[in-house]
This record gives C-alpha cells, structure tokens and sequence, in this order.
C-alpha cells in the first residue's frame, strides 16, 4: 500500500476526471505511474545501449542497410 499526498489542483483535476469517465482516481494514479515507469525503462536501457554505442561494444547499422537487409525497398 502507497499513500501519497497531492497537490490540490493535481487531486481536483484528477477528481473532475474520475467523476467525468466513471473510473476511480486509482485507476488513473496506477496508470500514470504504470506508463512513466514503463518510459523510464525505456530511457534506461535506450541509456546503457547508447553508452555501448560509443564505447564501440555495440554494431549499429544504418537504415538504408536495414531496408535493404530486410527486401523493404521503398
């Protein structure tokens, strides 16, 4: 269990959008925290492969190598 503790104008538009789309402030609390963690994760692993990028521990290939690897010529 996580109690956390708003800002008013933060807890009155979540109000307003909980009683406009019949679902409880949790659902969109859960959800939000759901997706920004989501994209954290995202930005995290984009982070550390970026680092083996440049550190040269990682092959990239161009997209045009890409297109034509895959027979996806425009």
């Amino acid at each position: 269990m996580l109690a956390i503790r708003l800002p008013e104008a933060i807890e009155l538009r979540l109000d307003a959008l909980a009683k406009a789309t019949g679902r409880t402030k949790t659902y969109y609390v859960r959800e939000a925290i759901v997706e920004h963690i989501d994209d954290l994760e995202d930005l995290y692993l984009a982070e550390q492969e970026l680092i083996k990028v440049r550190a040269g521990r990682s092959k990239t290939m161009s997209l045009a190598d890409v297109m034509k690897q895959y027979d996806l010529a425009d």
